[in-house]
């Protein structure tokens, strides 16, 4: 059977910025002149808007017997979605995932409907299909208002059981239609005591693409010692091969994929607290972005375009600006 081809159009691209200060406070003030954007190094004539739009939120619940212990904790939080992430003008819909993708509550501004749904999410079977929750949180949000911010929370393991998704076909509709990915991963320590463990496999990732802390070498040794843990200093060449299909990469945390693709974050969580801290983070982050549009320019230039943001501050230099590293996308004929 031949391979089938892959292809992905952008008409207008949009990129969530969030900076933050030297203490981690985020920064406010800034002006469209202060921002520039390169998209594979040419620059873009953009647009740039402070994230006031209405936010549709997709909130994905891991349900199968290895939640059995977490999910008392996600029937609490409700009032932290209502209050803290879509706030007075927005919007949140509940999935729960195990062998089935149900969704227990579409899109609504009523907080008790929220906790309610919430509420009703209990253990279903062994499986795990996080994948194919993100797609059916996808196909959700394509059909929110053009003007909203659209945004998953997947709260759940990084694992995937079962999906029958494919994973760049999942990343070519977040990124089509403009989605922000955050996940709330219970921590390896309460899956360790819950699951079953899971024979170790090998990083896809070379060792060169992590950062390895104090600045020592990049080995397979090192990297494995982080736990797959360590921060990925450059995802462009992953991105790359699961655009291209390479048959021989492993993705074990598909979550982790869709954060650092799409611009989004994420947190872990081992008690009521930490989880609601999270969701609190979560919330002052999208509340607190900058939002830059634009059409590009280079249409014609096929595969991945990576991105790059600076902001013309004498003081950007000690800021941490973050947003997603690019998209992929097909030749366009001029």
């Amino acid at each position: 059977m031949p391979e089938r081809t892959f292809t992905a159009t952008v008409n207008v691209v949009v990129v969530p910025v969030t900076i933050t200060d030297e203490q981690g406070n985020y920064v406010a003030g800034l002006k469209p002149e202060d921002f520039r954007l390169y998209d594979n190094n040419k620059l873009q004539d953009i647009r740039v808007e402070e994230a006031v739009q209405p936010i549709s939120l997709v909130v994905a619940v891991q349900a199968n017997p290895d939640m059995a212990g977490i999910l008392p904790m996600v029937k609490q939080i409700g009032p932290v979605i209502s209050q803290l992430i879509i706030g007075q003008h927005g919007e949140a819909a509940i999935l729960a995932y195990d062998g089935k993708i149900r969704t227990m509550q579409d899109f609504t501004a009523d907080s008790d409907q929220i906790a309610s749904a919430l509420q009703k999410i209990n253990p279903g079977s062994s499986m795990n299909r996080v994948k194919d929750a993100a797609r059916e949180a996808v196909r959700m949000l394509r059909n929110r208002p053009a003007g909203n911010r659209r945004v998953l929370l997947v709260i759940g393991e990084t694992r995937d059981k079962s999906s029958e998704g494919n994973l760049r076909e999942i990343m070519a509709e977040v990124q089509l239609h403009n989605v922000s990915v955050y996940t709330a991963n219970v921590n390896r320590l309460v899956s360790t005591l819950t699951g079953r463990p899971e024979t170790p496999r090998p990083s896809p990732f070379p060792a060169t693409a992590y950062k390895i802390p104090g600045g020592g070498p990049q080995t397979p040794g090192t990297v494995a010692s982080l736990g797959h843990g360590g921060t990925l200093g450059n995802w462009v060449p992953v991105f790359v091969e699961i655009f291209r299909d390479v048959k021989s990469i492993f993705i074990s945390n598909p979550a982790e994929v869709f954060t650092k693709y799409s611009g989004g974050k994420e947190f872990s969580f081992m008690k009521q607290r930490d989880l609601e801290r999270a969701l609190s983070e979560i919330g002052s982050e999208l509340h607190s972005q900058y939002m830059i549009s634009y059409t590009p320019d280079n249409k014609s230039e096929g595969g991945f375009h990576e991105l790059r943001v600076n902001v013309s501050r004498p003081q950007a230099a000690g800021w941490d600006i973050r947003y997603r590293p690019g998209y992929w996308m097909a030749a366009v004929p001029q």
